[in-house]
């Protein structure tokens, strides 16, 4: 889809983002190619077509956008698929050029001194924190007690299938390769031969899943990142704390810091799911067992390659026995037992008794002590260097991954819960759980928590959901150390909820039992989670389990689909606010747990800022934060954007910890009050309108569409109920489906009326005011204009024209309006003329694209026109979710 040479690379003329550009000439080069070889010269021709008169159009010429028009309403379903796929491969291909950019990028300021560190790195945060007055003995103990638990789920949100995903590492393995200064001729033409047989490959690649995937596969394709990228990643990012560390203070990391850690939602999370069972949840276990001890068993072969001395301490000979290389000896009943562990894995997968003569490792703990007796005895020998090696690598690895890779969050709905216990008082004749008042739960909870007698009858009659319950409870009892992770409730709305999961635990023989912890979603339920939390610590029993450690949840995507993201921006920082001041009043710890989304509908945005403004105090050195679906691939998926995740969200995290910023003046508080209320009114009085808006929005989008794409096992919808009202509609196709038509409502309704009525009192200059002093609610705007810099009204108008029923038309041109008006407001508060115009990379990028994922929109516009009206044609519905792919990958983000 380009005209570039594939030679040599050009000249740069020092422009650090050339390499960038010649990279995407290069990869539509051959694209192109591949559309020539694999198809036809005319089909190559018509997308040659469509991308001039694209980027005409998108240059103002009037004639040209005519003519796409008329092209692309012409296509057959056929043509119209080919065509969508080039576009949706020329915009993956980009993507892969991009992320490389940032490794390259990454790597230059490490390889010129004289640039200084790289914003947000290590030595820049260290710096910055002294320059603030942070002690060398203060940073050390922070870095060194740092706990971040970041949370892989598998919302429905990744478009690309695993399939594909591997060609795409492969494709940025080539890029990598290209940049090397010793290549050889003949190397440089077998990469780019490499890389035009990947690209065919791709081609010939159906992108599309013909299936659903199972909870199983979400969890195969969920744990990929860390065979391909995390398991080498993390042990780099630790050595390069380490080592900055010890430039600034002096000292190294202890041995035993795990700054970072993963949990996992795929195969636990059983909200709304009815394919997340107990056994599932058994069969992802052993999953990650069995995939773990097989990336150790060859980090142990390599070091028993590796460690073939003939002396060792003492200690290490006694532990080795009768044999003359004390370390093989050691290391080769740890290989026995890791194969053990894979074997009775594996029998559990297959349904299968355990194997009879084996030792399997169920706690990380023995293999510690072996591993830790081979560092001491190297370190006793003059082997310190040769410790600091692979062998350091491994303990780094196994005090972050332990033996299972991720700890397996459960998580189920809190009306679930009250159900089971409705059931069994129920049973018991104690009358109904589900009738009593919240005091009369609290008492009866508390009063079986104090006691110890047997709850549940054996004679309990069968209830599907009530079975389903306890089967998850009994599942976790069965499941060794390290294996889950925490109890999330979502929906939790009172204090019961959360004693009735500690009781069930309990009764099901859960004998180390899950931190228990409440998910406040909705703005009621923020509002009042500090009272839930106060409360619960005011009880006896709840305080003492706690250990001092309170975990709460507060959900980013469910608030600001109830709300709107200016309120739901509001409603979670005060929640952290209050929260923060209750567990500090009751001396415990809190550690909050951040649900967010990829996209600025949902709570996502970049790292640093997200962490950097969140309420003085909600930090201190603790959190845990979810990374979902679209994500985790552009975060983790090569090692070097890996590295630079792991980092940004370690120097957020020290720096929200060591110098928070100030607590917001009383006068930003009460405005930022009234912004809060003019924007949920807004955004409810036009997302309530049932008769107008509802029908507006099923029709402009392709929400009902889009379950047809099979990218996730959970429904999209809470329940099966025949409601189509957004309070049934999950937040993430809410946010898809507004996406997909750049519209973006989702970020920026309600954001406009708000500042206008502020404007309107004359309180412009104290919008400016906290824009440059508070972080905030600057970070709150920059994501808004982010969002409006990837709108586009002309290309929703295109679908309303082609989807909307006439008397509806004019809630479309409202709509985009109120976008106008709030893309005029938020840059005169942030004292911006253009969008963007403070980050030039993120500009230029969505102006290089927006060709591209044009023709994508407007093809989709009139696929889902036609498939409205016509007979069900599978050549037609392949081709518009093709274009559903397409404007994914272009926008980069999906829900």
């Amino acid at each position: 889809m380009s005209n570039a040479s594939p030679g040599a690379r050009p000249a740069t003329n020092g422009d650090p983002h050339a390499p960038l550009r010649e990279d995407v000439r290069l990869l539509g080069q051959l694209l192109g190619e591949a559309l020539r070889e694999q198809e036809s010269v005319g089909l190559f021709e018509l997308v040659e077509r469509v991308r001039v008169l694209s980027k005409g159009a998108r240059a103002g010429n009037l004639d040209d956008a005519r003519a796409l028009s008329e092209v692309l309403a012409s296509l057959p379903a056929e043509d119209a698929r080919l065509v969508a796929r080039a576009f949706a491969h020329f915009l993956s291909l980009a993507n892969i050029a991009e992320q490389h950019h940032r490794v390259r990028r990454r790597r230059a300021y490490a390889m010129d001194p004289a640039k200084g560190p790289q914003l947000l790195s290590f030595d820049d945060c260290f710096g910055r924190v002294f320059a603030e007055g942070v002690t060398r003995g203060a940073l050390h103990d922070a870095a060194s007690h740092l706990s971040i638990d970041l949370v892989l789920t598998a919302h429905p949100t990744e478009v690309l299938r695993r399939t594909v995903l591997h060609k795409h590492r492969r494709i940025a393995e080539v890029l990598a390769r290209r940049d090397r200064d010793s290549a050889t001729p003949d190397e440089k033409l077998k990469d780019l031969e490499d890389l035009k047989r990947e690209i065919a490959a791709e081609w010939q690649t159906a992108e599309i899943r013909r299936e659903r995937p199972t909870p199983l596969d979400e969890a195969r394709g969920g744990l990929l990142v860390f065979e391909q990228t995390l398991w080498d990643a993390v042990p780099a990012f630790v050595r390069s704390l380490d080592d900055a560390l010890i430039r600034h203070t002096g000292a190294p990391l202890p041995l035993s810091a795990a700054p970072i850690r993963f949990g996992s939602w795929m195969g636990g999370d059983r909200d709304g799911n009815p394919n997340v069972t107990p056994a599932v949840t058994g069969e992802v276990c052993a999953l990650t067992r069995w995939i773990a001890a097989g990336l150790y068993l060859q980090e142990i072969d390599a070091l028993f390659d590796e460690l073939s001395m003939r002396s060792g301490s003492d200690e290490l000979c006694a532990l080795a026995g009768d044999t003359w290389e004390p370390y093989r000896g050691v290391l080769a009943r740890v290989r026995k037992r890791l194969s053990d562990t894979r074997l009775v894995m594996e029998a559990k997968l297959a349904g299968q008794p355990p194997p009879d003569d084996v030792e399997p490792y169920t706690d990380p703990a023995p293999l510690r002590d072996v591993l830790l007796a081979c560092d001491r005895s190297l370190r006793e020998n003059k082997g310190a260097a040769i410790a600091n090696g692979r062998l350091r690598d491994v303990l780094v690895r196994l005090a972050t991954f332990g033996l299972t890779l991720v700890r397996l969050d459960l998580r189920q709905e809190s009306t679930k819960h009250a159900l089971a216990l409705d059931a069994i008082t129920r049973a018991l004749h104690l009358g109904s759980y589900l009738a009593w008042s919240e005091e009369e739960r609290m008492a009866f909870l508390t009063r079986e928590l104090d006691g110890t007698r047997p709850l549940i009858p054996r004679d309990l009659p069968p209830d599907p959901v009530v079975d389903d319950v306890l089967g998850t409870f009994a599942a976790a009892a069965k499941e060794g150390a390290g294996s889950l992770g925490s109890y999330i409730i979502s929906m939790a709305h009172a204090p019961s909820d959360v004693l009735a999961v500690h009781l069930l635990q309990r009764e099901m023989g859960v004998a180390h039992p899950l931190p228990v912890v409440p998910l406040f979603e909705t703005r009621a339920d923020l509002e009042r989670s500090a009272s839930v939390v106060d409360r619960l610590l005011s009880t006896p029993w709840f305080h003492a389990r706690t250990g001092g450690r309170m975990e709460v949840m507060i959900g980013y995507s469910d608030s600001a689909k109830d709300a709107g993201r200016l309120t739901a921006a509001w409603g979670l920082y005060t929640a952290q606010e209050a929260l923060t001041a209750v567990c500090k009043r009751h001396g415990v710890r809190l550690v909050l747990f951040h649900g967010r989304g990829g996209t600025v509908g949902r709570g996502g945005g970049p790292i640093y800022e997200a962490i950097t403004s969140l309420p003085p105090g909600s930090v201190n050195g603790a959190l845990r934060v979810t990374e979902q679906g679209e994500v985790i691939q552009s975060k983790f998926g090569m090692p070097g954007i890996a590295l630079r995740t792991l980092e940004l969200y370690t120097t957020a995290t020290l720096r929200a910890t060591l110098t928070p910023g100030p607590v917001p003046e009383p006068a930003f508080r009460e405005e930022m009050g009234r912004l809060s209320a003019d924007a949920l009114a807004a955004y409810r009085g036009t997302t309530g309108d049932g008769e107008r808006f509802l029908p507006y929005f099923y029709s402009v989008t392709p929400v009902n569409e889009l379950p047809l794409l099979n990218i996730g096992s959970r429904p999209a919808r809470r329940s099966a109920g025949k409601s189509k009202g957004i309070e049934s509609l999950r937040a993430i196709p809410w946010v898809f489906a507004w996406t997909q038509n750049r519209n973006m409502l989702p970020a920026w309704l309600g954001v406009g009326e708000a500042l206008s009525a502020a404007d309107a009192r004359g309180e412009l200059p104290l919008l400016q005011e906290m824009a440059q002093r508070w972080t905030f609610f600057r970070s709150t705007l920059d994501l808004v204009e982010m969002v409006l810099a990837k709108a586009d009204s002309g290309v929703a108008a295109r679908y309303e024209a082609l989807l909307v029923p006439p008397e509806l038309a004019s809630l479309g041109d409202d709509l985009r309006a109120r976008m106008e008006r709030t893309r005029v407001l938020v840059l005169r508060v942030l004292g911006r003329t253009d969008l963007l115009e403070n980050n030039p990379v993120l500009r230029r990028s969505i102006a290089v694209r927006n060709p591209y994922v044009d023709p994508l929109n407007l093809l989709q516009a009139e696929l889902l026109r036609r498939a409205r009206k016509e007979p069900v044609d599978p050549e037609l519905t392949r081709a518009l979710l093709v274009t559903i792919n397409g404007v994914a990958a272009g926008l980069r983000n999906t829900g």
